[in-house]
């Protein structure tokens, strides 16, 4: 039997790396004035990171037979988390900001350091899943120029699955790499038409041609066969036996240069001709998840929330997942932001004076949690009760949104408090938002509303919060 003393091995070298005894390359990170130098040891590094071993075969030794290495596209606070896994192989993530964590996963891929890129990915998506969703388009993007990062695209590819939306409406989907797009449109349960996915890749496929004419009228063969070059690894991942005869004929014969003939006959005759023989690859429709329904929003424009949080709200406002349909578009209006406008519960009545249909989305300092409610009523500069009986506060585990908290309304009488006076917010007694909510002034308690929201009933101050206008867009 073999006895492995690995806490030892590694604290001796992570001394090694404090006290730098002997070392024989230095490396300076960043950029002047934040960069950083620091004394290593060639052989560790070397045995550690591919990347590093490159860059020291490649650097000569100065005059004191020391190796000068210079990277600036990495900060010094990154890769001092870097050197100090190199050396002891230990790391911690609690201090470090979720964008710092995400600049390490990058940072760990360029230096070639697989154990760490697979370790931080599973961190990122078991921890920080919100901070994923709420750079959504930032992080799918990094994560197929990257290449590596499997965990993170199975996680994103989850979510645009049930909420294609997501991504199909984010203003970086048309600068998509290819790859990416195609990871999405083979999704055997992405919660979209087919016809919409058909109009997303034209879409994206155009945009890759910016000479191409704006009116379909004026193109030329030539323009189609641009076009068609341009997607040729994404059209046979559309299924278009599942598009109808009459869509066939609105969306894709317009667009008839793009297809072989074989394809093009093969897909008229399924319609005309159900049961004749055809020799085209049919996919398989894609399957409908009865639980999600990729209702289509304007994309929230909160610091708090992403849009799967959204998508979850919605569901508690209207008590059950609602279904799509081209009007069933809904928006976000943003009213106020604490660090815009203020966080003094004055400036909320000021604001959203008579504005119903309100949700606001409160960021508690300290814990991070994502807490709120639900208000059908008119927001009133007054003083007084109001009764409603659709209004509900909430808890978002943004871990996993199955364990979020909802509390509706039980002393309907009693649903709202407001008072201008003594600036004042309340959901019954459970969601207490008092004067200056910078300050201890707020909290959570019981009465009124099915169950407590927070465990922790003491004060606590305010990080952030939001509050917006529902409205179905017409």
């Amino acid at each position: 039997m073999t006895t492995k003393f690995y806490d030892r091995l590694s604290n001796d070298l992570t001394q090694l790396l404090e006290n730098p005894i002997d070392y024989n390359v230095t490396i300076e990170v960043g950029e002047a004035p934040v960069n950083q130098i620091f004394k290593v040891h060639s052989y560790i590094l070397q045995s550690r990171s591919p990347y590093l071993k490159k860059k020291f075969n490649e650097s000569p030794f100065n005059e004191n037979h020391v190796k000068e290495l210079k990277i600036s596209n990495i900060s010094a606070k990154v890769f001092n988390v870097i050197i100090k896994y190199i050396y002891g192989g230990a790391i911690s993530l609690k201090k470090l900001k979720t964008s710092i964590i995400f600049d390490l996963l990058i940072t760990s891929h360029e230096l070639d350091l697989d154990e760490l890129v697979e370790h931080l990915q599973t961190y990122l998506v078991t921890n920080n899943s919100a901070w994923l969703r709420l750079n959504f388009a930032h992080v799918y993007q990094t994560s197929y120029q990257v290449k590596n990062f499997k965990i993170i695209q199975n996680f994103c590819n989850d979510i645009i699955a049930k909420y294609p939306y997501t991504i199909f409406e984010s203003s970086n989907f048309n600068s998509l790499p290819e790859d990416a797009l195609i990871s999405i449109i083979k999704l055997d349960d992405l919660q979209l038409e087919e016809d919409k996915i058909w109009d997303y890749v034209i879409q994206w496929g155009k945009v890759k041609n910016s000479t191409l004419p704006a009116n379909l009228n004026e193109w030329t063969s030539n323009h189609f066969l641009t076009l068609k070059s341009t997607l040729k690894n994404c059209l046979p991942h559309i299924r278009y036996f599942s598009i109808s005869g009459e869509l066939i004929l609105k969306k894709l014969y317009p667009y008839l240069q793009l297809f072989e003939p074989k394809l093009w006959l093969d897909i008229n005759t399924r319609f005309l001709a159900p049961n004749s023989s055809i020799s085209s690859k049919i996919l398989p429709p894609r399957k409908t998840l009865n639980e999600i329904f990729p209702i289509k929003i304007t994309l929230i424009p909160s610091n708090i929330i992403a849009d799967e949080y959204v998508l979850e709200i919605l569901s508690w406002i209207f008590r059950k997942n609602v279904p799509y349909t081209e009007s069933n578009q809904y928006k976000f209006k943003l009213l106020v932001r604490g660090s815009r406008d203020g966080f003094d519960v004055k400036t909320i009545f000021e604001i959203c004076d008579k504005v119903s249909n309100t949700v606001i989305v409160v960021k508690v300092q300290g814990t991070g949690e994502i807490i709120g409610g639900y208000n059908p009523l008119e927001i009133n500069n007054e003083e007084k009760w109001c009764s409603s009986r659709d209004s509900f506060i909430f808890s978002l585990k943004t871990e996993n949104l199955k364990n979020s908290i909802v509390s509706r309304v039980t002393d309907f009488s009693s649903a709202i408090y407001y008072n201008s006076s003594k600036p004042s917010l309340d959901f019954g007694f459970a969601l207490n938002l008092r004067g200056n909510l910078k300050t201890k002034s707020s909290y959570c308690g019981k009465g009124h509303y099915e169950k407590q929201i927070r465990s922790n009933s003491n004060n606590f101050s305010v990080e952030e919060f939001e509050i917006f206008k529902i409205s179905l867009k017409k």
